[in-house]
């Protein structure tokens, strides 16, 4: 048996990542997954879903915008197995990319299913569920991820009923489209093949589609989705689902209405759950709670002192790059180091659909209830210089500040590369920045992040372009 300092158990973007800085870090570590490192952000999410993403995007253009600069495009048409197979090349060239990082740090790697055994052990058991080994490590860290929630009333069978998963490798394009949650995976893939040709329709319970952004923005994608003929009904409970044959019906209730939608393909898109099960947890006593681990996130320690937990296993936020974050903390913790803690209330959140959407921070509605008087700036791509010359002229820059000390709050961006400019105001918000080092700060002209210092002269009526 093999002995280690710290032993990863998940290589998604939290374990690989906790694994590299752990070597770095002079521990003698192990890294432990029975699949492709990358876990679902580079094999299944992120990015792979960006590659088909930006096929729509270029296919959108073409079809629809070609003419506004002046090029004549004749016979356009696409290629649905190549989408996809650029989409599937991409995510394997990545993974491989990954692997020779976990070589390069002399980080020993161990490909096979793990599962605690104690509290200091891990055992290895292939795909036929036979122990082919075991490790032993002082620490241990389980970064194991999650899947998509399982609901009795949509019951996934990965053909006619699928999860994102299956929506990333189809081998046809269906000619309709139920997408059930409008959170980002849901409106992406709803984006995506909408632009392809597919009769999309949204289901979300709650009363606008990316539920968590401010109002202002999911009315704005609201109204762009509409214009590309996506059917979209908010506020809505779905009863069930049924697959019958080559089609399934779905069943809502929109203000005490009964309505049948059919669809060739429905995809579930309402949630996830953290990875917990099979790996001994619950043998060993490790807190579960909803589904997921609980830590203490001052060193994201479980109730076991010598096991942690990162990523999505332990909840919400579900981003890749809040579970690289953990990794990185956490292992510097465990050194003795004196890491920066995570500010939750600092994380950049970002949906990739055409138009893009991005914030950080408060929402307006947030920002009011929690009791602050607001200054709120907002400048619309319409009037920017930059957006007009690229063709992107739809949606705006909102800035959120406290009136009283003038602190960034919240930021939101609807618009052409919302999710490259949230940067600016993910470090401006971390150095508690107010809306004078955002106005004093020189922008470069033309560009698109000249609307950010925009905004945030409008909400103290100094904006020169508006």
């Amino acid at each position: 048996m093999n002995q280690y300092e710290i032993a990863v158990l998940g290589g998604g973007p939290g374990g690989y990542v906790a694994a590299i800085r752990a070597a770095q870090l002079g521990f003698k570590t192990v890294l432990i997954d029975k699949d492709k490192l990358g876990g679902v952000c580079l094999n299944w999410g992120c990015i792979p879903t960006k590659s088909l993403l930006k096929n729509a995007e270029l296919f959108d253009l073409m079809k629809n915008h070609s003419n506004d600069f002046g090029i004549t495009v004749q016979g356009l048409s696409f290629d649905f197995g190549k989408i996809i197979k650029r989409s599937r090349d991409i995510s394997d060239r990545i993974t491989k990319n990954v692997e020779l990082l976990i070589k390069k740090n002399k980080i020993d790697r161990i490909s096979g299913f793990g599962k605690l055994s104690s509290k200091n052990q891990i055992d290895i058991f292939d795909n036929d569920g036979r122990q082919t080994g075991s490790v032993n490590a002082d620490k241990i860290i389980i970064a194991t991820g999650a899947r998509p929630k399982s609901v009795p009333a949509i019951p996934v069978d990965r053909k006619n009923i699928i999860t994102s998963t299956e929506a990333m490798i189809l081998e046809k394009l269906p000619k309709d489209l139920i997408v059930i949650g409008a959170g980002a995976i849901g409106v992406e893939f709803a984006y995506f093949y909408s632009v392809l040709g597919t009769k999309v329709t949204i289901v979300e319970m709650l009363d606008q589609i990316l539920p968590i952004e401010d109002k202002e923005v999911s009315e704005t994608l609201l109204k762009s989705f509409k214009k590309k003929g996506i059917e979209i009904y908010t506020s809505t409970k779905v009863e069930k689902a049924e697959a019958k044959g080559s089609s399934v019906t779905v069943y809502i209730e929109k203000e005490g209405k009964k309505i049948e939608l059919k669809a060739e393909k429905v995809l579930s898109a309402v949630g996830v759950t953290g990875n917990v099960e099979g790996f001994g947890l619950e043998e060993l006593g490790v807190k579960i709670e909803s589904g997921h681990i609980k830590v203490d996130k001052n060193s994201y320690q479980t109730n076991i002192p010598n096991i942690y937990a990162i990523g999505d296993v332990i909840g919400a936020p579900w981003l890749a790059h809040v579970a690289s974050a953990e990794g990185i903390y956490c292992v510097e913790k465990i050194k003795g180091l004196h890491p920066h803690p995570i500010n939750y209330e600092n994380i950049p959140g970002c949906t990739y659909c055409i138009p893009q959407v991005a914030s950080i921070g408060m929402t307006e509605k947030k920002a009011r209830e929690a009791g602050y008087e607001l200054k709120i700036g907002k400048f619309p791509f319409m009037a920017s210089g930059k957006a007009f010359a690229i063709g992107e002229r739809d949606g705006f820059v909102k800035l959120i500040f406290d009136a009283k000390y003038g602190e960034l709050l919240g930021a939101h961006i609807i618009g052409p590369d919302a999710t490259e400019l949230i940067a600016e105001l993910t470090l401006a918000k971390s150095m508690e920045a107010t809306y004078q080092s955002i106005v004093k700060s020189v922008h470069a002209h033309p560009t698109l992040s000249e609307s950010i210092m925009e905004a945030a002269a409008n909400a103290y009526g100094e904006s020169i372009h508006i």
